[in-house]
């Protein structure tokens, strides 16, 4: 009698467990509205990377779409393998309600799950939900975000993940995205790199996560439009990681003038006039450490020391950035208009109405085994409020004039701790300095 592995060896077929589970599910938006990523893992090869889709799960027949895999090998001792599924759903109804499920080995498949399709224009209100900072350890806001899905159209994860996702041969990253499959499995869950998704070169990072720029490979900086709002992911840790390569910094600095050069032409402001970024490291912060947010010449806000080359804060005044979203320090910090240090508040009584300089807010408390950080005692001129507990910010982007965002406190219960509504009759560059270009 021929051996069973020998016959699959003989036959071509390249995966031995009859029952391979799809795991890890997690969603991200495709480059329209009538586009959804899927991404999973199974422990083993399959057949095909498929995902079977319906807007009423009771009647009708699904439709089934095949996608393609890609073996990731961690960079461990172990050398951890696993298989990441990439499928893109195509031809949906902008602004409704899909039930799917994902593929493993041959007949099985996961537990149905939903989501919602982006909804098509600007004239809409996106709901967002955004932290940063959450590992497999104390991810203390996970619970209540789980009961809240209702509540968001989409997630942004701005940087670290899992603590870290290569710990224990990666398994510490397969554990967390099980985890966060209850969230991420329902809304899209977009994300940026923080400094724990460094080891072997963001491999991780890299693999496991699908935004919708991958043109280049890289998935560590991309833009998406949503509602009235025009949203840039990127790298601040290009700037901190130089050993992989200094190159990486001028290509996502080229990458982003050119795409904020493109969504301040008239046409492109008109449709999406609240430009927002998220990046991990912050340009400023008033914690007690001694992080680079610390210092006045932050790395990312005025790049490469002395010579202030490739910084990006004159690039963000000089395209009009509105709100800049950040993470790493385990609190909450909401910043005025600020610009070189230097507050730019729209008037005293009301200074987020047409502030003169973006609005910084951190945000990266949403629970990790680092716990949360502490504040020096005298705020700078720049800092409005300081919070350390956990929780996370919600951000609702009303139109073209209001943007209204809150920070949840997950330890006072889901107690609303901060709230600011930023008004702008326009939106544009801020002109606070000359600029050759």
């Amino acid at each position: 009698m021929i051996p069973t592995v020998t016959l699959m060896l003989l036959f071509g077929f390249i995966y031995a467990d009859p029952d391979v589970k799809p795991e890890q599910i997690h969603l991200s938006y495709g480059r329209s509205p009538d586009q959804m990523m899927v991404t999973w893992s199974t422990s083993s090869e399959i057949p095909n990377s498929q995902v079977s889709v319906s807007d009423n799960p009771a009647f009708g027949t699904p439709k089934t779409f095949t996608g393609y895999s890609t073996k990731f090998v961690d960079g461990g001792s172990a050398h951890h393998t696993q298989y990441i599924h990439r499928t893109l759903i195509t031809g949906l109804t902008p602004g409704t309600k899909y039930y799917y499920k994902c593929s493993g080995s041959e007949g099985i498949w996961s537990d149905m799950m939903w989501f919602s399709t982006m909804k098509e224009g600007s004239a809409w209100s996106p709901r967002l939900v955004m932290f940063g900072d959450m590992g497999k350890v104390n991810a203390q806001s996970l619970p209540r975000l789980q009961q809240e899905l209702d509540l968001y159209d989409a997630v942004l994860h701005i940087g670290d993940f899992a603590y870290d996702f290569d710990t224990d041969n990666a398994t510490v990253g397969d554990d967390f995205m099980r985890q966060i499959q209850s969230v991420a499995g329902y809304l899209p869950y977009m994300t940026c790199p923080g400094n724990h998704e460094s080891a072997y070169n963001f491999s991780n990072y890299k693999n496991r996560f699908t935004m919708p720029r991958d043109e280049d490979s890289s998935r560590m900086f991309y833009s998406f439009n949503i509602g009235p709002a025009h949203i840039v992911s990127f790298s601040t840790e290009f700037y901190y990681y130089v050993k992989y390569g200094v190159m990486q910094i001028i290509r996502q600095f080229e990458w982003l003038e050119e795409d904020l050069k493109t969504a301040n032409l008239p046409e492109n402001r008109a449709k999406q006039p609240w430009i927002i970024t998220m990046g991990h490291r912050p340009m400023y912060c008033s914690n007690a450490d001694h992080d680079d947010c610390t210092k006045d010449e932050d790395l990312v806000r005025v790049g490469v020391p002395g010579l202030h080359l490739l910084g990006l804060e004159n690039m963000f005044e000089k395209y009009g950035v509105d709100i800049e979203m950040w993470a790493h320090e385990h609190s909450y910090e909401r910043l005025w208009p600020v610009f070189n240090r230097k507050v730019y508040n729209g008037s005293y009584s009301e200074p987020y109405t047409n502030p003169g300089a973006p609005v910084h807010i951190v945000t990266g408390s949403a629970g990790c085994k680092e716990r949360i950080d502490k504040f020096i005692k005298y705020p700078p001129s720049w800092s409005a409020v300081r919070i350390s507990d956990y929780g996370y910010t919600r951000m609702n982007i009303y139109n073209s004039s209001h943007v209204y965002m809150e920070q949840v406190s997950d330890d006072k219960d889901g107690a609303i701790i901060d709230r600011v509504m930023v008004i702008k009759d326009r939106h544009g560059p801020y002109g606070l300095r000359n600029h050759s270009k």
